[in-house]
């Protein structure tokens, strides 16, 4: 993913042995539909509260997940994702969700690549016959993944702490590089 990469946001990166953190997990095949903030936004907005949701938004920021997280959010930070992918997978289809929408900092990296290890997983555990999985765009019909372009970032410079839990002004006055952008 062709993006420019501060020298500190590589190094925190990295492991000790200078390999990138995600060196250690399959490379991922599946590349998630994009999702724009202004999507998401209706999503929250337009949910009938009294049904339960279709939908989970998932902020895999680590350290860096200052500053308030999108209502509702899970926190897994991606360098523990591809461990938790499966109890994930198991979670959403009990609680009847249908699409996991991905995010980090700016949605360059982590989430992106978060995203695809479990539509890479989704895919895995379909039938490979299409008709109770695939859609026509290859997309699992009972659960796909998405990545809000722009992450947290882009939330925030659109709606600030609009429908954000943990929202503080002042982290986003001078907000940092994200720490671990891929």
């Amino acid at each position: 993913m062709g993006v420019h990469v501060h020298e500190h946001c590589l190094k925190m990166a990295r492991r000790e042995d200078g390999t990138p953190w995600w060196s250690a997990f399959p490379e991922p095949s599946s590349s998630p539909v994009k999702i724009t903030w202004s999507e998401v936004a209706r999503l929250l907005q337009d949910r009938d509260q009294s049904q339960p949701r279709e939908f989970l938004l998932v902020d895999t920021r680590r350290t860096d997940c200052i500053g308030g997280t999108i209502q509702g959010s899970l926190n897994i930070p991606a360098h523990s994702f591809y461990l938790m992918r499966v109890m994930l997978y198991d979670l959403c289809k009990q609680a009847g969700i249908k699409r996991i929408v991905f995010y980090c900092g700016s949605s360059n990296g982590r989430g992106p690549r978060c995203a695809a290890w479990m539509q890479d997983y989704i895919n895995s555990v379909s039938d490979g016959s299409g008709s109770d999985y695939e859609s026509d765009s290859g997309c699992s019909a009972e659960m796909t993944t998405q990545v809000m372009v722009g992450g947290i970032r882009g939330w925030v410079k659109a709606y600030g702490g609009e429908m954000m839990e943990g929202y503080d002004e002042k982290t986003w006055e001078h907000p940092k590089p994200d720490e671990e952008t891929y």
